[in-house]
């Protein structure tokens, strides 16, 4: 099976780097799928997107990610993402909160929406 090398990196930190097999991203063009060999493409990650990654052991990495960018070439992809978590790192409770809040900012909003999306596709 072919495989590629992801990084998923935030502004704060590394999150993930290793081999997949498929990383599906939602851009401001729509969500992408890539696996090994795909074409090269810069695209720009959507506020309050999601990225999953499945490795080549078989394991799904969700993370909530909030702008940034994907970087793709025929045997690898890199995540830069302005902020991301993991959705196993995710408060539920406390994403709901901002969404209830009706003072929160715009951007704290998109970030909870975010990551209330990693933890269902987890």
């Amino acid at each position: 099976m072919a495989e590629m090398t992801v990084e998923l990196v935030a502004v704060e930190r590394r999150l993930w780097s290793g081999t997949a097999t498929l990383v599906s991203a939602q851009t401001t063009e729509g969500e992408i799928g890539i696996m090994y060999g795909h074409e090269p493409v810069l695209g720009q990650l959507v506020d309050a997107g999601v990225v999953a990654i499945t490795t080549t052991d078989g394991e799904r990495v969700v993370a909530a990610v909030h702008g940034g960018f994907l970087s793709v070439t025929g045997t690898s992809v890199t995540v830069l993402a302005e902020s991301a978590d993991f959705a196993s790192d995710i408060d539920v409770d406390a994403a709901k909160a901002v969404l209830a809040d009706t003072t929160a900012e715009d951007e704290a909003i998109a970030i909870a929406k975010g990551q209330l999306r990693a933890v269902e596709r987890a």
